[in-house]
């Protein structure tokens, strides 16, 4: 008995694991497969009908009209990607391979779900630049931060100041209780440093309990020590309750000012790091 292919297409789409969408000239979805549902959270039946730009992202729709306007005119699209909204709100990458089908009038797309390939990616890119802990800058980003800061700072005849910062005694904290604990206290620290500074400035870990903090557009010296004090208040009050009997670490900071302390980036922290080491040498 011969197959009726005809029937069975339909059957084989409704297999995809990617959804199949069939769309006219005025962008009404005329089919599309099951597999619609697990992408956008949409019955095939429920969006058969209506426009498919009414699911697209708002910041993508300029984009999507010209890929749609691309395959229109013959140009097959196969790499294109766009956000859609999910029926629960949340935000779907798709992926497209779209052509047209000019005998019926219609582009067929395939789409298929890369929101998890995105976020991946977005979080790889994110560590490449900030510390895993606390979520600040890292000491490459922050390199490179100060040094267009500087360029910055000399086209505009301004100044900026880069203080190097150092927890006393952190490895106490750490070897009484524990380095899990530890972990908390460097990340109270690093929120209490980013709620001292505007959204110009930057705060960074270097590594261990090393922060430093870039002072943007600067109008004078006393300006950057009452920032100095600000954050020195901010940063030995105490521990919530849920750490315990934990006393809040004290802190050495070394200032450095561009220009006067160095015209470059590598002259400027190691001249902060040296000021900060002299603090610290005093405590003993």
């Amino acid at each position: 008995m011969p197959v009726d292919l005809n029937a069975l297409y339909p059957k084989l789409t409704n297999l995809l694991l990617d959804a199949v969408f069939v769309v006219d000239q005025d962008d009404q979805i005329v089919f599309v497969s099951d597999a619609c549902e697990a992408l956008l959270g949409y019955r095939a039946d429920e969006l058969v009908g209506t426009p498919i730009t009414d699911y697209v992202h708002p910041d993508d729709l300029a984009d999507t009209r010209a890929s749609i306007v691309r395959v229109m005119e013959g140009q097959p699209h196969n790499d294109f990607c766009n956000r859609y909204i999910h029926r629960d709100g949340t935000i779907v990458y798709v992926l497209w391979s779209a052509r047209l089908s000019e005998e019926d009038g219609v582009r067929i797309g395939v789409a298929r779900d890369v929101t998890a390939l995105r976020q991946a990616e977005e979080k790889l890119r994110f560590l490449a630049h900030h510390d895993p802990l606390t979520g600040l800058t890292n000491r490459s980003l922050f390199h490179d931060r100060l040094e267009s800061a500087m360029r910055a700072a000399h086209r505009h005849q301004s100044s900026l100041a880069l203080l190097f910062l150092d927890l006393n005694d952190f490895k106490h904290i750490n070897d009484t209780h524990g380095h899990a604990m530890g972990d908390r206290v460097l990340c109270m620290i690093a929120g209490r440093l980013e709620g001292c500074v505007r959204e110009t400035d930057t705060v960074a870990r270097m590594g261990g309990d090393e922060f430093t903090v870039l002072l943007t557009d600067i109008q004078s010296a006393e300006a950057v020590s009452k920032k100095v004090e600000e954050i020195i208040a901010a940063l030995t009050a105490p521990l919530g309750a849920e750490f315990g009997n934990i006393k809040t670490p004290s802190c050495s900071i070394g200032v450095a000012c561009y220009p006067t302390d160095g015209e470059d980036a590598d002259t400027l922290l190691n001249h902060a790091d040296d000021n900060m080491y002299r603090l610290k040498r005093r405590r003993t």
